[in-house]
Formats: C-alpha cells, structure tokens, sequence
C-alpha cells in the first residue's frame, strides 16, 4: 500500500471522530502495551543484533520509559481532557470560559537510532493519548529495530489509525512531501534543518528533538566521589551515543588532578570492554571512523583504544583540551570525554553562555551561589545539579530543547499538550445586553470602556 494512500485514510479515520473518545484511546494505549510486553524477547533480539545492547540496558532506558508513559497516560488522561475552566473578564460577563484540548489530527513521527525504542514510541504514546492518528517513521540506521517495530506495530493495529513505515532517505524525503497536522523529530541539527524546511512548505507545526554539546561542569565544593561515579555512568551509557550525555567537562583546576584519577579508577571499576554487556558498539562504521579521528592521543589521559570490526571504542578521557580542539567543534555522541580546567567560575558561565544553546547542561557543586548562577544565567533544554540524565526519568518535567538544541518539548502532560490543539471556547448569556460596545460611538461610551480596563 502505497504511503500517501495510507496517510489520506488516516486523515478519513481522524474525521470519523473515534479518536476523540477516551475510551478508544485507552483500548489502543492498552493494546500498544501488551504487544510490547509480547514481543519483549524480539524487540531485546533486534537491538542486541544492532549494536550489542543488553537486555538490562534496553529495558531500563527503553522498554521501561514507554510502559511507564503508557501508565501515566491511562491513569491521566481523564483530567488531561477534561476542560479547563479559567476567569472571565468584565467585558465577557455574564459568560463561562473554557479551554479544550483537542487533538491536531494526523501525526508524524520520525525516530532516532541511538534509542530506537524509547525515541520512536514514547512520542507516538504521547500523540495517541491526545487522540491523533500516527505514521512512524523509525530510524533506518538502527535496521533489526525498526524492522520489528514496523512488524508488531503493523500486524497488531489497523493502518488508518497508527502504521510504521519502513525505509531509509528516500522514504522519508516521500514522508515530508506529505501534510500533516504536526511533524516530531528526533535526530541532529543537520537533519532537524531539513525537517523544519519540508515541513514549512506545508505550514506544518514541528516538534524537533536536537542536541548540541552539553557541558558539566565540577568545582571544588562538589562530592568528587559521587560526581565522578554519576559522570562515568551517564557519559558511557550507551557508548556516550546518548543526546543529554555530558559532552565535556569543565573542572576548576585546583581538584583537577585528584578527579581525572576518579573518572579513571570508576571506569575501570565499571568494565567497560569489547565483551561486557553494559557497553554497546557504536553503530556503524561511519560513526565509528568519525569518532576515532577526534581522539588525539597526544592529549589521552587515559583510553584511547579501539577495535573497527568490533565498533568497539575504549572510553577515553583526553585532558589540556582548549576551545578550538577538534573535539570540541561539534557534539561527540561517542564514548570520548574532553576535559577544560578552568579557575573562576562566573568566566567559565560566560564562556558557555557565548555558545550554542545545549540540550542539557550539569553542575556539581554544594554551594548555594554557584547553583544559583548556573540555573539563572545559563539556557539549555534541562538539566541537573549534581547527576547527569537523570532529569529525563521525571515525567513532571519537560523534555525538549531550546534554540539549536530543539523545539517543543514531551513527556507526561507536556507530551500531551504537544500533540493537541488548546481550543478556547466563551459561553455568554443573552440577557442583560449593554448598549456600550454597539454604534453609534460617544465620548462617554469610550469613558466607560476605558473603566473597565
């Protein structure tokens, strides 16, 4: 079945006004869990297939986040939808005004390679608990996982309402030539570029899930043993191919030393080696070749190895980095840890401040005014004070980026929000009509508007 055909019977399915029902949403977010808890061992064997993630890893940073969204939406959705109520202003008295989420329509969602489960189904959970229609589009790179997303997905829910679309460029450039009711992408600034142009052809709203390089930065007054615990599991996670991963770290000189022999003692500790089922391969050889020409050895502290038929790189930590290192010219998404030392923290702020916004950004730190700056004065998508990642885990909190590092944001009741319109409806009465807004106009009509203002 041809795409555009599939899309123009969803778009006919939407105007049915099923999708509006709450209870059709629940039956469908039910099923969607239940097929996944089904096919959990075919899902756990295609991404191992991909890049040797295990099973442990797929299930807490995958599997995990789309049945806890699956949860949070079934129990939540009554409130989500109900109208709200808010304040009618004099002008509008005797009247009720409300707001109504509605759902956009029809929804299309393009995936990424790095979490090819959570990226592409927490999104499409989000869009179908706001009562839309979906096309998936998972990520080609990752080919075992968008195989059998498209799979359970297609076998187990009927076409007009939520289907996943297999391909690589050429069926996405096809995807994007189509209208929809809103676009969500999750992949690089190069890429979300293309996106958001195709999409402007159609005057099609975008939700773009980017990244950029996110700093963490560590002073003298941070818990070093915890930090460089946190930092060596959130950086490595994932062969570092994780989008709020810490890019760099920025460390006050004077404890320089002393921490780069933590972030070496906590990575051996944690073993990460070509055998170890906790650390993945990169992808493919294209990433694994650019990632390799950014390791300078004269600057590895310590790492630096690899094996290209293994698409095994060892993690590396590289030290006396200045701004203008290779490494430093764009996002790593790899298992390579740059260090800056830096020894007045408000000019190391500024620095970042003149740079691109980034998806995420960390401190570790217990002093009260250093907080207080890094929360105020820097801008990023989100972030934490001391931990790394973990802000991603809270459903309470927006997900997304700002400026280059994305637009729009997800998870919980943003997810929500995202994927429906906000309708604003004014009930009036129709006794008590004043003369005052009507012709003809007169000085002491305008006295009296300018009264109620």
């Amino acid at each position: 079945m041809e795409i555009q055909e599939i899309v123009s019977q969803q778009k006919a399915f939407f105007r049915t006004q099923q999708t509006k029902s709450i209870r059709f949403r629940k039956m469908y977010l039910e099923k969607l869990r239940d097929v996944i808890l089904e096919n959990e061992n075919l899902l756990y064997e295609a991404i191992y297939n991909d890049f040797g993630k295990s099973k442990f890893d797929t299930f807490t940073t995958e599997i995990s986040f789309i049945l806890n969204d699956i949860k949070y939406y079934l129990k939540n959705l009554n409130s989500l939808s109900k109208p709200k109520k808010v304040r009618t202003n004099l002008a509008n008295q005797f009247g009720k005004s409300r707001i109504h989420s509605e759902p956009l329509g029809n929804i299309l969602v393009i995936g990424a390679w790095n979490y090819p489960y959570q990226l592409s189904l927490s999104p499409i959970v989000a869009a179908l608990a706001a009562g839309n229609c979906c096309i998936l589009k998972p990520s080609e790179i990752a080919e075992n996982t968008m195989k059998i997303m498209a799979k359970i997905i297609n076998e187990n829910f009927p076409p007009e309402y939520l289907y996943a679309y297999e391909g690589g460029i050429d069926e996405t450039t096809a995807l994007l030539k189509l209208k929809f009711d809103k676009i969500f992408f999750t992949g690089s600034t190069k890429i979300g570029n293309i996106v958001y142009k195709a999409a402007a052809e159609n005057l099609t709203p975008v939700v773009l899930e980017l990244g950029g390089k996110s700093p963490a930065i560590i002073t003298k007054d941070a818990n070093l043993e915890v930090t460089a615990k946190r930092i060596v599991w959130g950086k490595f996670l994932n062969a570092g191919q994780t989008c709020v991963a810490p890019d760099y770290l920025l460390v006050e000189e004077s404890i320089q030393e002393q921490f780069l022999e933590m972030l070496r003692k906590n990575i051996q500790q944690f073993k990460y080696e070509p055998q170890s089922e906790h650390y993945t391969k990169i992808i493919n050889q294209r990433n694994f070749q650019r990632l390799i020409k950014l390791i300078n050895q004269d600057k590895v502290y310590f790492g630096g190895n690899y094996d290209d038929k293994k698409r095994y790189i060892e993690p590396t930590i590289l030290m006396n980095i200045t701004w203008e290192d290779d490494v430093m010219q764009e996002e790593i998404f790899g298992p390579i840890l740059p260090v800056i030392s830096f020894t007045n923290f408000n000019l190391i702020l500024n620095e970042i401040v003149a740079l691109e916004k980034p998806l995420a950004a960390y401190l570790f730190t217990d002093n009260a005014e250093e907080k207080e700056n890094f929360t105020h004065k820097l801008s990023f998508g989100g972030g934490c004070i001391n931990d790394v990642i973990m802000h991603l885990g809270n459903e309470n909190l927006p997900f997304g980026g700002v400026g280059s590092s994305g637009i729009g944001n997800y998870h919980g009741k943003y997810g929500f929000e995202t994927f429906s319109h906000q309708k604003s409806m004014l009930e009036r009465a129709t006794w008590g009509e004043p003369n005052i807004k009507y012709p003809p106009y007169s000085e002491k009509k305008l006295s009296w508007i300018k009264r109620f203002l």
